[in-house]
């Protein structure tokens, strides 16, 4: 079974709102990350991801249809294999942001009421693989680092990202289902987010995906994805919005809350990997409403 590269996904989510770190588990291709590239092997991946926020759900899941905006990224990452069971990449984004409304904002601070794009430079992140079992079932833990570039402004909705260091301890299982097909694949993802903290407010989070992921031909596979994700703590909207330190650092403190449905497409050349996927949020507490569209290319390369 022809597994093509994947967009890996450190810290390229591009939401002022504490929506920013996991939106792209399911951007990548089929190979997935159960199953590690073979040593000396690696690849150099572009991506491209729109966010159209639509709106705000609130802690009881209500929706305010107010507060849109648009957020686009620019992602580029490098991933190289050291041994056939363990892989290094590491990435950037660069972000571009813009407050849409048509209302003000929660804040109304001048970054959303110009109602122009902000850009820049979001957060490095660097991830380690290591493939435990190998073969028709793959198994593989990581650990991520994401760090900001640069002091960047995270207060309003037209910024770059939330401006916090987090790890991330993750564990990736893989099966390719040669009984029924062997064109067809599960994966599953569980990760936890040990998030910096501010005004001693905890906001670890916990995620998880579901994966299923199908061969069309050589060159061709498809996949549908479920997402899920749980902050650990947390600011409730409006319930703990009291003071004015609190609603200043409200938008990358959120209890977001949520789960996504998603479906992709990737496509193979000897020498080059192309990919794209969908991603519709579903429901959810604390969080934005909205969707997601990811495309990318990916050139793999082999040093020995």
């Amino acid at each position: 079974m022809v597994r093509p590269r994947r967009f890996a996904r450190p810290a390229i989510a591009i939401e002022a709102a504490a929506l920013a770190i996991l939106l792209v588990v399911s951007a990548r291709p089929a190979r997935g990350q159960a199953w590690v590239p073979p040593a000396g092997s690696g690849s150099v991946t572009f991506a491209f991801q729109a966010i159209d926020n639509t709106g705000h759900r609130l802690d009881d899941g209500s929706l305010i249809p107010d507060g849109k905006s648009t957020d686009v990224g620019l992602y580029v990452e490098g991933e190289y294999a050291m041994t056939d069971r363990f892989s290094v990449a590491a990435g950037i984004p660069y972000v571009f942001a813009k407050y849409r409304g048509p209302g003000p904002s929660l804040a109304n601070l001048p970054v959303d009421s110009c109602r122009c794009w902000q850009s820049g430079w979001q957060d490095f992140g660097f991830t380690a693989r290591f493939n435990l079992v190998n073969g028709p079932f793959a198994l593989t833990p990581s650990v991520s680092y994401g760090v900001p570039s640069h002091a960047y402004n995270y207060e309003g909705e037209a910024v770059v990202g939330r401006r916090l260091q987090e790890v991330r301890v993750a564990l990736d299982a893989g099966r390719r289902l040669d009984a029924i097909s062997p064109k067809l694949s599960v994966q599953g993802r569980y990760s936890y987010a040990f998030v910096e903290q501010v005004l001693d407010v905890p906001n670890n989070r916990s995620n998880a995906a579901f994966t299923g992921a199908f061969q069309f031909t050589r060159r061709l596979s498809a996949r549908g994805t479920l997402l899920w994700q749980h902050t650990h703590g947390g600011l409730r909207v409006p319930a703990d919005l009291g003071t004015p330190e609190l609603f200043r650092q409200h938008d990358r403190l959120l209890r977001d809350n949520n789960w996504r449905l998603g479906a992709g497409l990737s496509y193979s050349w000897s020498r080059l990997d192309a990919f794209a996927s969908y991603i519709e949020y579903m429901g959810g507490a604390n969080t934005h409403a909205g969707r997601v569209f990811t495309a990318g290319l990916s050139w793999p390369f082999g040093l020995r």
